[in-house]
């Protein structure tokens, strides 16, 4: 049986997640309490609920602080058979005030005597022990709802085999690191096709962009080192039953260097990991 297990600051997309996994064929429950999990995995585990795909509950901050804290003992109930994946989803607090400006919410912790932005940093300390149990962390603050369904359906649905699902990814540094990076790579050493004025309003999947980057000595040199390491040690990650990885590729605004190394590794790694998936932040409409 596979248990999903959501959660995540609100306002980082759970519902969307839930929503996902239901349309998917799973049995989902939101806003479980979590002491309930050992019982609820018992009653999906009986005949009647054997068409389903697998169960997925959301557990956020509404329950009770004490249970959160309980969380790894209350998972230690859990049947060893059991394939769990804990999903956390998170953003940056600028996105999350935002979405609650935007759609004039009420978090569910702020009150009179406590504002939205420190409610959101309220829930961030409750929700630490699921956290730090995930096995798979996706950061929405620059996704759209498509994006993230999508995120969803690539890498906790098609991930059901059991095989490492691995995400490379390019990004910009000027809009901040990418929360759920496992590996960071920084392309800024290399020359920017910035500064050709004909490749300015272009990005790294363009072939002449490509072409200046592949002019530059350091560009296979840069290419190599992080291959080699790929290669040595993406296998050692699998080993360890770790069943997400996120490679994150930076340069300045991540429009070229990062994207044409992040589409090099891509094209490189893919016949060798049938779970690998490409996303380029900063290009995303």
């Amino acid at each position: 049986m596979e248990l999903v297990i959501i959660s995540g600051r609100s306002g980082s997309g759970k519902s969307t997640a839930l929503h996902q996994l239901e349309d998917e064929g799973y049995y989902c429950i939101d806003n479980l309490p979590v002491s309930l999990l050992p019982d609820l995995v018992k009653e999906v585990r009986r005949d009647p609920f054997q068409h389903f795909r697998g169960a997925a509950v959301c557990i956020d901050a509404r329950n009770a602080w004490k249970d959160l804290a309980r969380f790894d003992s209350i998972m230690g109930e859990l049947p060893e058979a059991l394939n769990t994946t804990v999903l956390y989803l998170d953003a940056d607090d600028n996105a999350l005030i935002k979405r609650f400006s935007e759609t004039r919410r009420k978090h569910p912790l702020s009150s009179e005597t406590l504002p939205l932005a420190d409610a959101i940093d309220r829930e961030r300390d409750l929700l630490e022990p699921l956290a730090s149990a995930a096995s798979l962390v996706l950061d929405s603050s620059q996704m759209t709802i498509y994006e993230l369904r999508d995120a969803i359906r690539q890498r906790v649905v098609g991930n059901a085999e059991g095989e490492m699902s691995i995400l490379i990814q390019s990004f910009g540094f000027k809009r901040g690191l990418p929360n759920d990076a496992d590996l960071i790579y920084d392309l800024r050493l290399l020359p920017n096709p910035h500064w050709v004025k004909s490749l300015r309003v272009k990005n790294g999947l363009d072939a002449d962009v490509a072409e200046f980057l592949e002019n530059q000595p350091l560009t296979d040199e840069l290419f190599n080192d992080i291959s080699t390491y790929l290669k040595r040690w993406l296998p050692e990650y699998a080993n360890s039953n770790r069943s997400y990885m996120t490679v994150a590729l930076g340069c300045t605004g991540g429009q070229h260097r990062s994207v044409y190394m992040t589409d090099r590794l891509y094209k490189a790694f893919k016949s060798d990991y049938p779970h690998l998936h490409v996303r380029h932040r900063e290009l995303q409409p």
